[in-house]
């Protein structure tokens, strides 16, 4: 009777497929955690994924570096409990429904209702969770699915809630009037670090211009200061310079108009705008058009005798006229002459460094009144000019004949492309273009030209972002930036260069984490205000919020609970129409925004056990987190959301080690696109290579952190080289070991030192592989590891050890010598099974099972048994030395032979 499988050919796809089914038959993941109850345990948090979309092959290599130190661990003796989760508030689940529904934000409360377009977003976000589920499974990716964390879960908002209220009684949330990147294309603000998202930043040309601020009181007198925003100039108010910057006065001649003029600029930009060549050219020589412009510095000054000069305002619109000391030259401390003209225009709504600036100085900016009698830029949230501004650009559209690529009303003048027209229209023109025709037309621009740089798009809609004032909710992180990089510290970072330079840069360069969002869809600001803003307060708990609501019927401010006769639901718009009692016994209500998503998952590690409402030893037993593993990208998101929340409210960290795997690109280097039809179908590779080769070229091909450049042909050779050589070893056992009835007896087996010097080398190097091995798995290093194990099962087992050994397992008699030799070879095998099992969890097993099938008492599962130590007393390092000699000099004779041969077929 053959005790061992034999196999003429070998279908991973289907050794994948059967695995999984006697894992799920046999509840094989579960009793890898139950079998170690009582363990020391080893924690792992998931990064929440968002099932609104389908997965991808980069998904593959994000949850296999999870699994593999998880298995790894298990092995070691752990108790590894894997909690699933879903990420599913947020921007990406809002998107997708208006896109849907066909509506905009502005839509929302008018052709569909709050409660209704919610409950659309409800269930729009597990739409693709069976894809996400098939994949986890099909990839051999162990966590638990059948109670994960769902962020949208009343429960999970409510451990949020306690974590912003204890924020709150530390004075950690402020509200705070400043200017912010804001997303039209997406109708919120943005924090700090989705801003800093990769890809964020994107190089683009734009039309900038260098305007001429024709100064009161002198003739032909012209201040000249650069932007790459030419939307903004109709907001200017003032303009900076720096004091101890030299300046100069310059008579030349405008180079649209020919009229002859004075500008005014910083003495080391004069060669930026003047041609060195014009210095010698007569005043009185030049002839409209002339190439060279000629210039003389008729006067020179420091930037503090700028100082109060008065100018004419760029846009004499009526309604943007402003008292003094509007339209003033002032000084800020980070102007310079790198670029521009050392002069800096300053428009209040738009722009940190502006508000701030001018704020200080009691320079009024250009606002509008809205119909509550509140200031609003110029500019709407769509990212377009109000009427009073397009009115006047129409009207000087008209007077200077501007063909343009569309008709044009007073409510189309966007500051941006954010209505998708064809730019690649010969008669296209953006409002930039029009503003700098219009400045040219009228002598009030030196220079417009095309000028590239890097500007912030928003990571999630693709389109550019503006810097806006906005009234928003903050988490003082300043307050704990010292703590937070300290602790940075204790982390241990896989590549450590992301701790120390990208996060770590990050933290060092920290601002306040703006946490409010305009939205609809997420987790509700638990804040109540009076209408003055005089009164406030924060809600921690349901049962505080209901009895809050029992002493406002009581008060006669609500008539009953929105809950009443329902489930409780923490979401919009049910928490709006709560009001509270202040504690002066006047209303408040509840402020409009959402908090940050970052902030749902980033509070998972104690919202996943409602923590701590519930749970509470359970939270103990898993904080902090031993390890985590996300993309490199969610440095500034996920990551710092866990750090900086672990540190300020618990005076820890959030995780001990961790992984910040880099990209998946195509084989070219390119990002992966549907669009550009380059994505790699998961599912389709996996159908075509199995799991354990797809994951094997994925974690040894290159350092997780490392960005892979996904080739199928890679897999293949994985396939053929590593995966098939295995195979055939084990066959070769197994077709031998069948003929001479041999099955592996730990009890009766040979003992090393009285087995052939090549069964002790062999072992030797096995015991050392083990060494190698774990040291690399200590370290969360993958991918030194699998090579390890190739290496080992190609060049020394395989093409080394068998080839030397195979008339052991030819002779006739089962002698000793030949016992031996099936002996180690099995024990190589058993190892190697071992050793590989958490990269490849499924051939590893049924490789595993089919070694030990014809044991008595066998494990049900590789997975279920325990790490394979080395025996340091079968290390012959003497050996191993003296064997590598033999295998150099076998090296060298057979490129010699090639050498030889080659000669000879050539001559």
């Amino acid at each position: 009777m053959k005790k061992y499988q034999e196999f003429k050919q070998v279908d991973y796809p289907k050794i994948g497929e059967d695995v999984l089914a006697f894992w799920k038959s046999n509840a094989v993941f579960e009793k890898s955690v139950s079998n170690r109850e009582g363990a020391p345990t080893y924690t792992f948090y998931e990064g929440p994924p968002s099932a609104n979309g389908t997965p991808g092959i980069h998904h593959v290599m994000a949850r296999a570096i999870k699994d593999v130190f998880c298995r790894y661990k298990t092995l070691k003796g752990f108790q590894v409990k894997r909690k699933g989760g879903w990420d599913t508030h947020g921007l990406p689940v809002e998107l997708q429904v208006e896109k849907e529904l066909g509506i905009t934000k502005e839509d929302i409360g008018k052709k569909i209702s709050v409660a209704e377009y919610n409950q659309k977003c409800r269930e729009t976000v597990m739409r693709y969770k069976h894809e996400w589920d098939d994949l986890t499974e099909k990839i051999g990716y162990w966590v638990d699915l059948d109670d994960p964390y769902i962020t949208f879960d009343v429960k999970y908002i409510e451990s949020l809630w306690h974590l912003l209220k204890k924020l709150y009684e530390k004075d950690l949330i402020y509200k705070g009037y400043t200017i912010q990147p804001y997303s039209p294309a997406a109708g919120t603000g943005l924090s700090s670090h989705e801003l800093n998202q990769p890809g964020s930043y994107r190089d683009v040309k734009d039309t900038s211009i260098t305007a001429q601020f024709k100064v009161i009181g002198e003739e032909d007198l012209y201040i000249l200061a650069w932007t790459t925003t030419p939307w903004t100039l109709p907001s200017n108010s003032a303009l900076a310079i720096g004091e101890k910057l030299d300046y100069v006065k310059v008579k030349t001649f405008n180079p649209y108009t020919f009229a002859p003029q004075t500008v005014l600029l910083a003495k080391a930009r004069l060669s930026a705008y003047f041609n060195p060549k014009g210095a010698s050219v007569d005043l009185d020589a030049y002839k409209p058009g002339d190439k060279v412009i000629p210039y003389q510095i008729v006067e020179e000054m420091k930037g503090k005798d700028l100082m109060g000069i008065k100018y004419e305002q760029l846009f004499p619109i009526d309604a943007l006229a402003l008292p003094e000391p509007a339209f003033t030259v002032i000084s800020a401390d980070y102007v310079t002459t790198e670029d521009g003209t050392g002069v800096v225009h300053l428009a209040k709504a738009f722009g940190a460094d502006d508000f701030r600036t001018l704020v200080q100085q009691d320079v009024p900016g250009v606002f509008l009144k809205d119909d509550k009698g509140l200031e609003i830029p110029i500019v709407d949230k769509k990212g377009k000019f109000l009427p009073v501004v397009g009115e006047y650009l129409l009207t000087k559209m008209e007077e200077h004949a501007i063909p343009v690529h569309k008709t044009f009303t007073a409510d189309d003048f966007y500051v941006k492309n954010y209505t998708h027209d064809d730019e690649s229209d010969k008669a296209y023109k953006s409002t930039d273009v029009i503003i700098s025709i219009i400045l040219k037309n009228e002598n009030k621009a030196f220079k417009v030209e095309k000028y590239e740089h890097s500007y912030p798009h928003c990571w999630r809609t693709d389109m550019p972002i503006l810097y806006y004032p906005m009234e928003s909710w903050f988490i003082k992180t300043t307050a704990y930036k010292d703590k937070l990089v300290e602790y940075n510290k204790t982390i241990n970072w896989k590549p450590e260069s992301t701790g120390s330079g990208r996060f770590g840069n990050w933290l060092e360069n920290l601002v306040d984490w703006n946490l409010s969002r305009s939205r609809f869809w997420g987790t509700p600001l638990p804040i109540w205000r009076n209408k003055e803003g005089t009164e406030t307060k924060c809600i921690g708990s349901v049962a505080e919020l209901e009895a809050a609501i029992e002493e406002s019927i009581a008060k006669g401010f609500m008539k009953e609970s929105p809950y009443k006769g329902k489930e409780i639901d923490l979401h919009r718009p049910y928490v709006d129409d709560i009001i509270l009692v202040a504690d002066n016994g006047e209303k408040m209500f509840r402020e409009p925004d959402l908090i940050d998503v970052w902030f749902d998952s980033g509070a998972m590690p104690y919202a996943q056990w409602h923590y701590p409402f519930e749970n509470e030893d359970k939270f103990k037993e898993n904080y902090p987190a031993d390890f985590i593993a996300e993309g490199v990208d969610q440095t500034r998101g996920w990551f710092f959301t866990l750090h900086t929340l672990a540190v300020m409210l618990f005076d820890s960290v959030a995780f001990k080690n961790v992984i910040a795997n880099g990209l998946v690109l195509d084989k070219k280097g390119n990002k992966m696109s549907k669009r550009l039809g380059n994505a790699v179908d998961p599912f389709k590779t996996l159908k075509e290579f199995g799991p354990d080769a797809l994951r094997w070229y994925m974690l040894s091909n290159a350092n997780p952190w490392d960005n892979l450049k996904f080739n199928k042909e890679g897999v293949v050779e994985v396939q053929r080289r590593f995966f098939g050589t295995l195979q055939n070893t084990y066959n070769f056992f197994a077709l031998y070991a069948n003929l001479d009835a041999f099955a592996y007896d730990a009890s009766n087996k040979i003992p090393v030192n009285e087995r052939p010097e090549l069964d002790q080398w062999i072992l030797s190097k096995l015991q050392s592989l083990i060494k190698e091995t774990e040291t690399a798995y200590e370290n969360y290093d993958v991918t030194p590891a699998s090579r390890a194990i190739m290496s080992f099962t190609v060049d020394q087992l395989s093409n080394w050890y068998v080839r030397l050994a195979r008339k052991r397992f030819w002779r006739g008699d089962m002698n000793a010598d030949k016992q031996a030799a099936y002996e180690t070879l099995y024990e190589c095998l058993e190892v190697i099974a071992r050793l590989m099992s958490p990269i490849a969890p499924f051939y590893a097993d049924w490789l595993f099972q089919n070694l030990t099938a014809s044991l008595e008492s066998k494990p049900l599962s590789v997975h279920l048994t325990d790490w394979k130590s080395s025996e340091e007393n079968l290390i012959n390092l003497s050996l191993e030395n003296s064997m590598q000699l033999a295998q150099d000099i076998s090296s060298l004779v057979h490129s010699l032979r090639k050498r030889k041969t080659k000669g000879e077929a050539a001559t």
